[in-house]
């Protein structure tokens, strides 16, 4: 019996070898296979491959591909990600706050194709450079970049830095190329997670408390509190009256003015126009001002650095009018490259304009100075090269240069037939500024006359330029409420000490005193770089959020924060004191710095953040923040006309409304809250269907239009109007949409009886030919914007008058 167990027992272990072999033999073939399908290369073959291949350098946008590739030649691929390839998902909040904030990110929608041409790319490729922006975006989107085509088999991946589009700098940035600098990467990851995190999280409170589908931005939220507040200063403030006393005096045919300075040796304070007029019967016998003191001194103005984001957009404000979106494009498109001469094809003219620095490499600053040369007199340079080190230079946002021509001796005006209006305005504002870098203080003989006659004194003072240096070639703007600059100062006549200088007229003068200016686009950067809120390559686009979104108006180069802004912001204020602060948000971008110097670690930045905001968001008083959102104090006088019940402001999913106190269980009573009539707009004109004035501006998906007031039991609507008169028979020209070509265009309200078109919008301006009013808004990328007169027995084409920053930047261009 033992016997036959053990025959049995040998027997099932020999079929069970037999089988481990056979399936040994099975899994090495399908080994074999897997070889002969995916075979391993040896390295000399390997680098056989590789010396096939092409470099593979992928930048962000179509046009520095273009530009690049011909820098490159044969031996390298060029491709485009056009922009960022991989974010955080759309339809949720995309971050495991349990785990360390980890991102979860996805393919952005529409960049599959993308993504797939990438990959193919380097699969092929000897090495690879991802040669995206030169700043903490560009470097995520390299990062992203990398994690998508990095692999076994992958090449060697590699990172450059293009701080310019010249064929000599591109050559040099990839012998320079390094690996992906995760601290930076770090860092905007840490923004772009706080970002979502406040967006996610303080909107649907927005939804509830104002209206449905608003948002709420971590650093936009802070921009529109410093224009709400400035709204409420403006306000607040009372004027009071003040007086001044100019006495007008004569030397030798020249005309100067002096001022009131001191009365009994205090600052003069004149309240009201009795005293200004007894100051000046005093004075009245007066034919003379003796001359008590003078003083003269030499006073030097050195020339402004070069660029960098923030002054960029700034002085692009203040002398061109662009806003800073428009700069940004516009200078974009200069440091991608231009295509110039055939044989110098597509350039970058300008240095990359994302920078928070104004350093000069001495190879441009001597460029600079080798082509002022052959310009100026020696005398109009600077003593050296001047290289605009700053404290900012060893700095996370690394070591850029500020924002420059890439070759100095590349004038306006040999590019100009090359460049659209714009950006020749734009490229002239760039090289004029750091051109004037290099050259020698403008230098002034600065005077100041005391005029003391017992218990007034009078002081007179001037300026006259000595020697123009810098200013030959380029003046700084200036905007309401900037100091007087020292070339726009009154001249003063050659006085001599104790003169008598005879005296025209002592004239009172009065004032009120003013409340600070709304903020414009160039204060409000400034302000923001001041605050330390944001970084000069968000300012743009911190802007146009608060714009678009209808949260402040710009009119007159002037922000006006709506009523819409107003209520956002006093509920994320009210709820979220620390998060909207100002002096928090900056101390945010400090710890984004720190993260990039790595000193601070993203995850506990973020965890620091989280914990009380989370609090934050727990400890909501729905009611409380409707309240103040929409000034619904008098809500308390009203009862529910259903059951005489209180009425009450009640968040919901569509945004706020009025219900009663018993609704929803007792009471179904509810009313929509009736918006501020100030977010309304009205247009006096009579309702085509029942002739009610005035009519509402309305939005739909093809644009505005007008509608009824008395909508829904009215639902007359008409095409908005644009002011201008039709020349054929006098009516009102107004914007239609084509059915066919789905474009707007401008017809005759009175349709059919009259046909009048156009596709330009008109605009009410006087043709300089035949004096009518009307003419068609047009422009081109040759010309720029120009009229079209709408008479059709003239039809007169004339140019849009220039600006005087225009003129005299072209003057300055000039030299």
């Amino acid at each position: 019996m033992a016997t036959t167990k053990k025959k049995t027992a040998k027997k099932t272990a020999k079929m069970a070898v037999k089988k481990a072999a056979k399936s040994a033999t099975k899994t090495a073939a399908k080994r074999a296979k897997r070889v002969v399908a995916e075979p391993e290369l040896p390295h000399d073959e390997e680098a056989a491959r590789a010396a096939a291949g092409k470099s593979l350098v992928i930048v962000e946008s179509p046009a520095k591909a273009k530009t690049i590739g011909k820098y490159l030649g044969s031996g390298y691929a060029v491709k485009a990600t056009v922009g960022h390839i991989r974010d955080l998902p759309v339809k949720n909040i995309g971050i495991d706050i349990e785990h360390g904030f980890a991102p979860q990110y996805v393919t952005i929608p529409g960049k599959e194709k993308t993504v797939a041409e990438l990959k193919s790319a380097a699969k092929t490729a000897k090495e690879v450079f991802i040669a995206t922006d030169p700043d903490r975006e560009g470097e995520a989107i390299a990062w992203h970049v990398e994690q998508q085509i990095a692999g076994r088999q992958a090449p060697p991946i590699k990172r450059a830095l293009f701080f310019e589009i010249t064929k000599d700098a591109v050559r040099q940035a990839l012998q320079q190329a390094r690996a992906i600098d995760q601290k930076k990467v770090d860092a905007q990851q840490a923004r772009r997670v706080l970002d979502r995190l406040v967006g996610y999280k303080a909107s649907p409170l927005l939804w509830k408390t104002v209206k449905k589908g608003l948002s709420a931005g971590r650093v936009q939220t802070v921009a529109l509190r410093l224009l709400v507040e400035r709204e409420r200063e403006i306000r607040a403030f009372i004027p009071r009256e003040y007086w001044k006393i100019t006495a007008q005096l004569a030397y030798q045919g020249q005309t100067f003015a002096a001022k009131l300075h001191h009365i009994d040796g205090a600052k003069p304070e004149i309240g009201s126009a009795g005293a200004a007029q007894a100051i000046v019967a005093e004075l009245a016998q007066r034919t003379t001002f003796d001359v008590t003191d003078l003083k003269q001194r030499e006073r030097r103005k050195r020339p402004e650095a070069p660029f960098k984001t923030s002054t960029l957009q700034q002085e692009a404000a203040k002398k061109l009018g662009f806003g800073s979106k428009r700069t940004m494009r516009l200078a974009q498109n200069l440091y991608e490259g231009v295509q110039l001469s055939t044989a110098e094809g597509a350039v970058g003219l300008i240095t990359y304009m994302r920078t928070d620095h104004v350093r000069v490499a001495e190879s441009a600053a001597a460029a600079a100075r080798a082509y002022l040369g052959s310009q100026f007199e020696a005398s109009y340079l600077a003593d050296g090269p001047q290289l605009y080190t700053d404290a900012k230079d060893d700095a996370t946002q690394g070591a850029h240069e500020g924002i420059r021509p890439t070759d100095p001796a590349r004038t306006p005006d040999s590019v100009a037939r090359y460049l659209t209006p714009e950006q020749l305005k734009l490229y002239t504002l760039v090289w004029q500024r750091f051109m004037a870098s290099q050259m020698a203080p403008a230098m002034f003989d600065t005077t100041t006359i005391d005029f003391d006659l017992g218990r007034y004194l009078f002081r007179a003072t001037g300026s006259v330029v000595k020697f123009p240096g810098f200013l030959a070639l380029y003046k700084e703007a200036h905007e309401e409420g900037d100091h007087t600059a020292l070339e726009d100062a009154q001249p003063l006549p050659p006085i001599p000490a104790k003169a008598k200088v005879p005296v025209t007229s002592v004239d009172p003068s009065q004032h009120f005193t003013e409340p600070p200016p709304r903020y414009s686009e160039a204060s409000l950067v400034k302000e923001l770089e001041k605050r330390g809120i944001g970084r000069p390559s968000t300012y743009a686009s911190i802007i146009s959020t608060l714009t678009e979104r209808h949260y402040a108006d710009l009119e007159q180069r002037r922000f006006f924060p709506t009523p819409l802004g107003e209520s956002v912001e006093k509920v994320m204020v009210r709820q979220f004191p620390r998060e909207f602060d100002v002096g928090f948000t900056a101390e945010m971008e400090y710890e984004l710095d720190k993260i990039e110097d790595g000193a601070l670690s993203w995850e506990k930045v973020l965890e620091a953040f989280w914990s009380p905001f989370e609090r934050s968001l727990g400890s909501v008083d729905t009611e409380a923040l409707i309240r103040e959102a929409h000034d619904l104090g008098a809500l308390d006088q009203e009862r529910c006309p259903t059951c005489g019940g209180r009425l009450i402001p009640k968040g919901g999913f569509f945004g706020p409304f009025i219900a009663c106190e018993q609704h929803p269980k007792h009471c179904a009573f509810t009313r929509p809250i009736k918006n501020d009539q100030k977010e309304k707009r009205f247009v006096d004109v009579a309702c085509p269907e029942c002739s009610e004035r005035p009519m509402i501006v309305r939005k739909s998906r093809s644009g505005e239009f007008l509608g009824c007031t008395r909508f829904p039991k009215c639902k007359g609507t008409k095409s908005m109007p644009t002011g201008v008169k039709c020349p054929k028979d006098g009516g009102d020209l107004a914007a239609r949409k084509s059915k066919k070509r789905g474009k707007t265009f401008y017809g005759c309200e009175n349709y059919p009886n009259c046909d009048f078109v156009c596709w330009d919008k008109p605009v009410p301006e006087s043709c300089p030919e035949c004096g009518k009013v009307g003419a068609e808004a047009k422009s081109n990328k040759t010309r720029g914007a120009y009229r079209k007169c709408l008479n059709a027995d003239c039809q007169n084409e004339w140019d849009v008058p220039e600006t005087g920053a225009d003129a005299a930047a072209k003057v300055a261009a000039a030299g």
